[in-house]
C-alpha cells in the first residue's frame, strides 16, 4: 500500500484533491479516549458501517493537521494529540495507510482513497457534538471487543495495532 501511495503521489501532481482521479489523499484517526482507551468511531450514513474519523484533504498536503481538523469537525472534540510508539522520539509517527475502492456513485466516477492514518488520543469527559450528515452517530466504544463492530481488515488491523502500541503506555489521568 505504502508503494501505491508513493505511485500516486509521483504521478499525480494534484493528489491531494478529491477530484484527482485515479484517487486521491485522505486522512484519518483511530481515536482512543485518554481516560478509558475506549475508541471513537462513526457510523457512516452511506457506507452503514461503524468507521474511524477522517475524511478528504481538500489540498491539504499536511496530512496529520487534516486527520485532526477532521477529528474536529466530525465529533466536536477539542484537544485531540497524537500518539507516537514508545521507541519513536518524532513528535508523531503514521500509525496506518491503507488503499481502498470508492465506488461510483452519481457523477463521481470509482475511485480509490489513499489514506494516511494516525492514532490520536482525546479525553472522553466531553461532550460529542454530532455535526455532519455523512454520519448517523459518533460514540465512545470499549476497546475491548471492538472488532464486533468492524466489518473490514484495515479496521481490525488498526484495532490491534492500537491495542499493541497502548498497551506500552498507561491511561492519562
Amino acid at each position: 500500500m505504502v508503494g501505491r501511495i508513493r505511485h500516486l503521489l509521483e504521478h499525480h501532481e494534484r493528489a491531494f484533491h478529491r477530484e484527482c482521479v485515479p484517487g486521491h489523499i485522505t486522512s484519518s484517526a483511530w481515536i482512543v479516549s485518554r481516560e478509558s482507551r475506549s475508541v471513537l468511531l462513526t457510523h457512516h450514513r452511506k457506507l452503514e458501517r461503524w468507521l474511524q474519523l477522517g475524511g478528504h484533504t481538500d489540498g491539504e498536503i499536511n496530512v496529520l493537521s487534516s486527520a485532526l481538523r477532521e477529528a474536529e469537525e466530525e465529533s466536536g472534540l477539542v484537544g485531540f494529540a497524537p500518539i507516537p510508539p514508545r521507541e519513536v522520539a518524532s513528535p508523531f509517527e503514521i500509525f496506518d495507510v491503507d488503499v481502498h475502492l470508492i465506488p461510483a456513485r452519481h457523477d463521481e466516477p470509482a475511485h480509490e482513497h489513499h489514506d494516511i492514518r494516525f492514532l490520536l488520543e482525546v479525553s472522553e469527559d466531553q461532550e460529542i457534538e454530532h455535526q455532519i450528515v455523512e454520519s448517523k452517530e459518533v460514540r465512545w466504544f470499549p476497546a475491548e471487543g471492538i472488532e464486533a463492530f468492524l466489518a473490514e481488515e484495515s479496521l481490525t488491523r488498526m484495532a490491534r495495532k492500537a491495542t499493541d502500541w497502548l498497551s506500552r503506555t498507561p491511561p492519562g489521568p
